[in-house]
């Protein structure tokens, strides 16, 4: 006798898919990543996040258990950090679009503001010979970190406006270059070269991605290189690591201008393919200089090897790619600026420090964003994720279609509501 299926499990298959769907779509709108652009930049940085605090417990602990008799001290700090920037972060991915043209003033005469208390007596505080923190009851703050989001959220305002002018030289420039500059002359005159670096690549990134033609960016440039020369040579610390990276390191360089980036060096080649193992760093051992901050890529290195620093490479990338595809479908002016900005942020900087610690440039002095300790750098760049993510999310027609077009009903409106 042939035997005929029953209709429940089918139904009740179904009825389980569609569960499901709904249920991806709920998750999906309350981390405001209804588009695959949105998902993967948002699973991009939570799991750079979440790599970088297993990082900083690995290349902290030892200097952690030294000052603090506890292994876990510093990473408890980092991981606080990363709860209050995520949380930031959502808040931000959730918030109208057309709020953040609205504070852009606001925001930039904020960050210059906090910026200049570096300067007050009893509040800066300098570091390495940078003047570049603000320390307020034990807890100290890097105003530069937030100067550079308020500053890309404020040029993406002005870019807008100007959208139709932007081809003129001087319309170009006007109010860019004043406001910038005085930003950017601010942190200059605490020292912190490597932080005025990053902030010069992200103001031509945003100029760059509002179309100023280039031949309107090229003198500036030049200009600015020009204007970096003596004030390198104002500094005999930069000026010997400059001359240790262009003619390399001798005997008498070893303790001087030499030891971070040699040190670094012997890291990356000690972890040789697969690594010595999480946890198993030699370098940390007081060996290495800032092993948790701005050379945690030579621990990555050491404990994880090629492999790892591959991988590490390779979410950098696709973070690039994904913040590319948001710049290329977006419709508006804003999110092409702040979101073009931010990627020239978070993947220059990215690769400024990697190439510090690999040797292809002189040491500098900036963290790897998401992954590095630190908390100022680490709440500003999720907080400029979020704004990207909130600009997203209702620019792009294909983002709020996306979902419609798979045949997945939209959660009670996720665009609709922002």
């Amino acid at each position: 006798m042939a035997s005929t299926a029953a209709p429940f499990p089918a139904e009740g298959s179904g009825r389980l898919e569609r569960t499901a769907k709904r249920a991806l779509v709920r998750v999906r709108t309350v981390f405001g990543a209804p588009s695959l652009n949105a998902s993967l930049l948002l699973g991009t940085t939570l799991f750079l996040v979440a790599f970088g605090l297993v990082m900083v417990l690995s290349s902290s602990s030892v200097e952690s258990y030294t000052a603090s008799a506890s292994f876990f001290s510093a990473f408890v700090r980092q991981a606080a950090f990363a709860a209050v920037g995520l949380a930031l972060m959502l808040i931000a991915s959730r918030i109208p679009a057309g709020f953040w043209p609205r504070i852009a003033w606001i925001a930039v005469g904020g960050g210059v503001a906090l910026q200049a208390l570096v300067f007050v007596p009893g509040l800066g505080v300098a570091i390495g010979g940078n003047r570049n923190w603000i320390s307020v009851g034990g807890f100290s703050l890097q105003p530069s970190e937030f100067l550079k989001l308020a500053l890309i959220v404020w040029m993406g305002m002005v870019l807008t406006r100007k959208q139709k002018v932007i081809g003129s030289f001087w319309q170009a420039w006007i109010p860019v270059a004043p406001v910038a500059g005085l930003a950017i002359g601010l942190v200059l005159l605490g020292h912190d070269f490597g932080t005025v670096s990053i902030m010069a690549l992200v103001v031509f990134g945003a100029l760059w991605f509002a179309g100023v033609r280039w031949w309107h960016l090229a003198l500036p440039v030049g200009v600015l290189a020009m204007l970096a020369v003596p004030v390198i040579l104002s500094s005999a610390s930069r000026v010997r690591r400059i001359t240790a990276f262009v003619e390399g390191c001798t005997d008498a360089d070893y303790y001087s201008g030499c030891w971070q980036q040699l040190h670094g060096t012997w890291a990356l080649s000690a972890g040789g393919l697969f690594g010595v193992g999480v946890g198993n760093s030699r370098a940390k051992w007081n060996w290495l200089p800032a092993a948790d901050n701005d050379y945690i890529f030579a621990i990555i290195g050491e404990e994880l090897g090629l492999l790892g620093a591959i991988v590490v490479l390779a979410l950098f990338a696709l973070l690039a790619w994904t913040m590319l595809r948001i710049v290329q479908q977006a419709e508006r002016q804003m999110t092409r600026v702040v979101a073009g900005a931010a990627m020239v942020w978070v993947i220059g900087q990215a690769l400024v420090n990697i190439a510090v610690v690999l040797g292809l440039l002189p040491v500098l002095g900036v963290p790897l964003p998401l992954i590095s300790s630190g908390g100022s750098q680490l709440i500003a760049t999720l907080v400029v994720i979020g704004v990207v993510l909130s600009l997203e999310r209702v620019d792009n027609p294909a983002a709020r279609g996306e979902l419609r077009g798979r045949g997945v009903p939209e959660a009670p409106s996720a665009a609709a509501k922002a």
